[in-house]
């Protein structure tokens, strides 16, 4: 029997299987060498893929040399153009099938339709309906939520729930880097050859495996430092019911209207949380979507789990506005395109569930400014639900209006807020506007709040009037609408400019009365003094740059000179002044320098 394997069936492991099950025994196994240069470039990617396949091969040597099959290599290595198109990959593997007069060997459903449209014979071997026991299971004991694997290191995994797990060792022997290669070639095999089971992602150094509801990441050099492979499973999986939510929470879940964002730190339990929601969006009879990337949301059949289309989720939220669902979990919103298609597909009246890392409630307010219109916030999403240990610590509500922000008191300063509020107690906890060109996320608590907001008013108008001066500038908050400025004297023509038009336009972008006056130079400060190999620098700060200034010790003028650009003076340690100054600084005697 003449035997034509395609790379399909190499890299799952089907065709060493049937060697091993006595299916082809004496046969001749024909590999084309366009099957071979397919997976040599695999490998060179570092795609785990390749590295298998070329280990199958390596395997089909062994049997060859056992006697248990004729192995030949047959055909012309492809071009590298030709190895770029998997189509054509498999049409130079056609060829060679009908050419030898031999029996294609595929698990690729399209192979083997094409090499029956073509009168090749052709043996499709199906998916296998059950996993087979893999030697990474094996780790698996009962609580173990994620196995952690390195070479050269003891296996070690994390054991419990979320929130609640301790780290446990796995054996006392250290792994070997054979030990991770054999792992790693059954999980390429049984995600190429398993139903439900599929390479998730693929690239140079990093394979993200999904075997059922086992998500595996395998990394090698040069993306991680040495060969690892990490392995998670769900541990619980949870109803609405079992987070004791009120009817008020859940009719807020179950509003289209409405976009909802489930944060948490990693390990929080909020993709438990997620699916949780969208099995009870589903018995209500909504139909559910999810956007997922890896796919990894253990939910019922009913619910289809899209994964980003051609590397992109915004082709994959065309797809869903096409499909009209209810309701889409947006599992792992993240980076600023996810937060856009997340508020692009809200706006389209599309009810949304996303799951985003933070540490705080607010903080996932927060991930939104700059990536959404401030005042698009609430529309996109007006529910925050944040979980922590498996458990949820906080909700928040946002809502948009028009008011006076608090500490502010001159109601020429209201404008657009976002208050957010605690959804079941109704207590405002944050206002989040805009202050000149900055964007305030403000804790509301009283005379904090107001304290934090002149902090933030001095600092706005400071960097203004720095824009027109070169020296020291102060600023005194009198009231919310009115400050004194305080700069060098030298300063206060500029800063008025002819006819006061200058202080007018600085007053209409800061939005407030402003008083100039003298800034009153102290006599003397206290310098700071940063020691260096060979020098001294004696930093008294840029709002004196250029000045003439005196080194004083012990009343004792020992020094006098010119600051730099960057306000301190450098001295050489082994100066006379320099070691003066070591002496003293030894001593505890009194630095000060006086600005003239």
């Amino acid at each position: 029997m003449k035997v034509v394997p395609d790379t399909s069936v190499i890299v799952d492991g089907r065709i060493t299987g049937l060697i091993r099950a006595g299916e082809l025994e004496n046969a001749d196994v024909l590999i084309p060498e366009a099957v071979v240069a397919e997976l040599e470039h695999q490998a060179n990617e570092g795609f785990e893929s390749g590295i298998s396949g070329l280990n199958e091969i390596v395997q089909l040597q062994n049997f060859h040399k056992e006697g248990k099959i004729n192995l030949r290599f047959l055909g012309e290595r492809p071009s590298p153009e030709t190895i770029f198109h998997a189509g054509e990959i498999d049409a130079v593997i056609r060829k060679v099938s009908e050419e030898s007069r031999a029996v294609l060997f595929t698990s690729d459903r399209l192979q083997a339709h094409v090499a029956e449209a073509k009168g090749i014979k052709v043996y499709y071997i199906r998916p296998e309906q059950e996993a087979k026991e893999l030697e990474l299971r094996k780790f698996f004991d009962e609580g173990v939520m994620s196995v952690h694997l390195r070479e050269g290191c003891v296996p070690y995994a994390k054991r419990g729930k979320p929130g609640e797990f301790e780290i446990v060792k796995l054996g006392r022997r250290r792994l070997k880097e054979k030990e991770m290669e054999e792992m790693s070639r059954e999980v390429i095999e049984a995600a190429k050859r398993e139903k439900n089971s599929f390479i998730e992602i693929e690239r140079k150094g990093v394979t993200v495996v999904q075997l059922g509801s086992m998500r595996i990441v395998i990394a090698r050099p040069p993306f991680s430092d040495r060969f690892e492979i990490t392995a998670t499973q769900p541990v619980v999986k949870l109803s609405l019911e079992d987070y004791g939510l009120d009817e008020e929470t859940k009719e807020r879940l179950s509003d289209y209207r409405r976009g909802v964002i489930v944060s948490g730190p990693p390990g929080s339990g909020k993709s438990t949380f997620a699916q949780a929601v969208a099995e009870y969006l589903k018995e209500k009879g909504a139909i559910v979507k999810t956007m997922e990337n890896p796919r990894d949301l253990q939910v019922s059949d009913e619910i289809t789990q899209y994964a980003p289309l051609e590397n992109s989720m915004e082709l994959t939220s065309d797809v869903l506005l096409l499909v009209r669902p209810d309701f889409v979990v947006y599992d792992e919103v993240r980076k600023s395109e996810d937060f856009r298609i997340f508020a692009d597909m809200r706006l389209a009246g599309i009810g949304l569930i996303g799951v985003t890392h933070a540490n705080r409630a607010i903080d996932a307010v927060q991930r939104l400014i700059g990536r959404v219109e401030l005042g698009m916030i609430p529309q996109v999403s007006d529910t925050v639900i944040h979980i922590k240990g498996g458990k949820i610590e906080q909700i928040l509500e946002l809502e948009f209006t028009v008011t006076l922000p608090s500490g502010m008191e001159d109601a020429d300063l209201a404008r657009p807020v976002i208050m957010v509020r605690d959804f079941h107690t109704k207590e405002q906890l944050y206002e989040i506007y805009t202050y000149g060109e900055q964007v305030v996320v403000m804790a509301v608590e009283g005379e904090k709040a107001k304290n934090s907001l002149e902090k933030l008013a001095e600092m706005q108008i400071r960097s203004i009037i720095e824009r027109y001066v070169d020296g020291r500038v102060e600023v005194e908050m009198k009231s919310s609408n009115s400050a004194v400025v305080y700069v060098e004297e030298r300063n206060i023509s500029r800063i008025i400019g002819k006819a006061g038009k200058t202080i007018s336009r600085i007053e209409e972008e800061a939005g407030i009365k402003l008083n100039v006056q003298p800034l009153s130079s102290p006599s003397e400060i206290v310098p700071s003094i940063f020691k260096r190999k060979n020098y001294l620098v004696i930093q008294a700060g840029r709002a004196y740059s250029g000045r003439e200034a005196d080194i004083i010790v012990d009343g004792k003028v020992i020094l006098s000179g010119s600051l730099s650009p960057q306000g301190s003076i450098r001295i050489s340690r082994k100066s006379k002044h320099g070691k003066e100054i070591v002496n003293a600084i030894a001593s505890n005697s009194e630095i000060v320098m006086k600005v003239r």
